[in-house]
Formats: C-alpha cells, sequence, structure tokens
C-alpha cells in the first residue's frame, strides 16, 4: 500500500508514520510527507499512490478542497482524513460518510482506518470501471444504470446531499453550474465560512460513487464551478424523447412502432426524487408523453378501432385526471355506441375530478355538449 501523508505539523507526521509502520499483517510503503499541501499534491499527481492520510485544517487551504482537487485528476484514489476536532469530523462528515482518524492518532483506531481501505482497494479492483462498452441509463421512475453484461440496482448514495448534487449536475449535463448555484441548492441556512466543507464533501461523495463508470460519466471543475459530462451513455430520456422528434406521422401503420417507443416511459421523470428544480423537465416530459398518447388515440379513433381508442384515453385519464380532452373523447365515443350510462359516468368523473383538485367546473363547450346530448337522450 502506497501512501502520502499531509500535515501542517511536522511531528504530527512523524507520529503518523511510526504508528502506520508499527500495523502489523499489511506492507505500507510511506511514498512522501508533506507540510506544504500543495506540494503534496503535486507528489500525489505524478506518483503511483493509493493512499493520502489529510490533514483537514492546512495552511491556504481546506482538507476537502484539496482532496476534491486531487481526485478530479485521480478518482481512483482512497482519502482518510485527519482532524484535531471531533465535533468538526462529525458535522462535516454525517459520522461514517468519509473515513476520519482523530488526533493524536491512536495505533488502534488507525488499524482499523486501514483495514477499511484494504477493503476499499479490493473492491476497487472488483467494480473497475467499464472502459470500453456503452452503458443505459434510466431516469424514467427509478434512476438505475445497466451494462450489456448486467443489470445494476438503482444507484445508492452515501447522502441524501451527494445524490441530488449528482441528479442536479445530471440534468444540467454539459453546461456550467456555479458552486454558489448548488450551495444555494443544497444549503441556504448553512453559514457561509462552513458551507464550502459540505459542498467538497458531497462532491467527494458523488465521485466515489460514479467511480465505476467514470469513464462515462465524468465531474470536472472549471472554474468557481463544476461540469458533468457523459460519453457513450445512451440515455432513456433522451432516446425516448428523440425517436417521438424525428419518427413518421402517427398513421394505422406506424401506430404499432409508437406504442413500443411509449414503453419506454416506465414512469416520470425522476418520479422517485420530490425536487422541486426537476418539476419543470418532468412537466415538460409529460406534457410531450399526454400529447403524442392523445394523437394516438386520435388515429385509432378515426380508424374506427374503438376498443383500442378507449383503451388508449382510459390510459390518459389514467395517468393525467386532468386531461379534460381525453375525458370529452371517451364522452363521444360512448355516445356514438349509445352507451349512455357510461358517458353520465365520464362526465361525472371529469366533474369530481376537476373540483377536487382545481375547483373548478369542466370547460363551457364540454358542458354545454353533455348538456344537450342529455336532451336528445
Amino acid at each position: 500500500m502506497k501512501v502520502i501523508l499531509i500535515d501542517d505539523e511536522n511531528l504530527a507526521l512523524n507520529y503518523l508514520e511510526y504508528q502506520l509502520l508499527n500495523i502489523s499483517d499489511v506492507e505500507i510503503e510511506i511514498v512522501g510527507k508533506f507540510v506544504d499541501p500543495l506540494a503534496g499534491m503535486e507528489k500525489i499527481l505524478h506518483e503511483d499512490v493509493e493512499v493520502v492520510f489529510l490533514d483537514i485544517q492546512l495552511p491556504g487551504i481546506n482538507g476537502i478542497e484539496l482532496a476534491e482537487r486531487i481526485l478530479e485528476s485521480k478518482p481512483e484514489l482512497t482519502v482518510a482524513f485527519v482532524t484535531a476536532h471531533d465535533d468538526y469530523a462529525i458535522k462535516a462528515f454525517e459520522l461514517n460518510a468519509i473515513d476520519y482518524v482523530l488526533k493524536p492518532v491512536g495505533l488502534g483506531r488507525l488499524s482499523k482506518t486501514v483495514q477499511r481501505i484494504q477493503e476499499t482497494l479490493r473492491e476497487t479492483l472488483v467494480t473497475a470501471p467499464m472502459i470500453s462498452q456503452t452503458i443505459r441509463m434510466k431516469t424514467f421512475h427509478q434512476l438505475s444504470i445497466e451494462s450489456e453484461y448486467q443489470h445494476l440496482a438503482p444507484m445508492r448514495w452515501r447522502t441524501t446531499k451527494a445524490q441530488e448534487l449528482f441528479l442536479y449536475l445530471f440534468q444540467h449535463r454539459g453546461q456550467f453550474v456555479r458552486k454558489s448555484t448548488l450551495i444555494e441548492l443544497l444549503w441556504p441556512e448553512y453559514e457561509a465560512s462552513k458551507v464550502y466543507s459540505q459542498l467538497y464533501t458531497a462532491v467527494y461523495h458523488t465521485r466515489k460513487t460514479l467511480e465505476p463508470f467514470r469513464t462515462h460519466i465524468k465531474i470536472s471543475n472549471v472554474a468557481d464551478g463544476y461540469i458533468l459530462n457523459i460519453e457513450n451513455v445512451l440515455l432513456d430520456v433522451e432516446e425516448w424523447e428523440s425517436k417521438l422528434h424525428f419518427g413518421p406521422p402517427i398513421t394505422l401503420e406506424t401506430i404499432d412502432d409508437y406504442e413500443r417507443i411509449m414503453d419506454l416511459y416506465s414512469g416520470d421523470y425522476l418520479q422517485d426524487f420530490e425536487y422541486w428544480w426537476a418539476e419543470s423537465e418532468r412537466h415538460r416530459l409529460k406534457l410531450l408523453w399526454l400529447q403524442t398518447s392523445l394523437n394516438m388515440a386520435e388515429c385509432y379513433a378515426s380508424c374506427n378501432l374503438q376498443e383500442k381508442s378507449i383503451k388508449k384515453y382510459l390510459e390518459i385519464c389514467n395517468h393525467h385526471p386532468q386531461a379534460e380532452e381525453a375525458h370529452f373523447a371517451l364522452m363521444k365515443i360512448y355516445a356514438a355506441m349509445n352507451n349512455h350510462l357510461s358517458v353520465h359516468l365520464q362526465y361525472r368523473l371529469l366533474t369530481t375530478v376537476l373540483m377536487d383538485e382545481l375547483n373548478e367546473q369542466p370547460s363551457p363547450y364540454i358542458t354545454e355538449w353533455y348538456r344537450q346530448w342529455n336532451q336528445t337522450e
């Protein structure tokens, strides 16, 4: 295990080195010790290093920020933080989110940390990055990734902040996002002096979670912010939207293809995540689903395929209860079939839904049609 130590006190460096070399059953090579954090970073970037023990409170730069800079270039590096302040560590890392060692460094606690590091290094070998293959990423309903060879379960995050950070950057993929924007989004209540440590910790978590996919999903530092880029990723939402925008008109000859396309919409965009900033994109995609489904239902109706038309309109009403067009179309179809009871039930359902959810009545043209139909029944 090749290790670098960074601390602004020589005494602390020498003591940590002494303790590390006294851990049995582990071969540890101290590649370098640095009181200058930037010199230590340069050594790490240009040497074959696996682990860095890094003091949090360093002159000129916060240790978490230094780790975040290093991990951008060497995301496979394992970082163990060292701090003299227990309260600070608990607040910064939400207990065991990132491993940390308290000063003065005890041999027993340090041995546990080294054991965790060994486990992390073994996991890194097992979850080696997928270099050449294309991965598929799903954002409808759940967030999950699957490769050519295996299906991967929904992504798991150490903290909710890291999860939201990733999803926000992902929604704005390819775009520059300022650190101040992320701070205002995720920690609006925090003091300015402490909040950057929270941001760098969340970025650290995010990069660690994305480790197996680092050739496909990369978060880069740019000026005073970040850019998330994806490569060789088949994204369900992009695939679905592209097929709808560039597909042929919906006709009886093409509608089966559209049925298959619409099956890709397995749930609303990021349905399991109640983030206000995702709502506009979710709403936009829901409207696209609604309009396409209405066009398909109208196609079935125009071809006298009443059962399929009814099924499609009912599907619309189930997903979009306030879609008056679907309710009204069903009312007219039922009227043409002399199914009077269903006309009444559909109108009452529409009236109830609109009153319960919007405190409104159906549009006047629907009410007028229903009134005239009722008179001729």
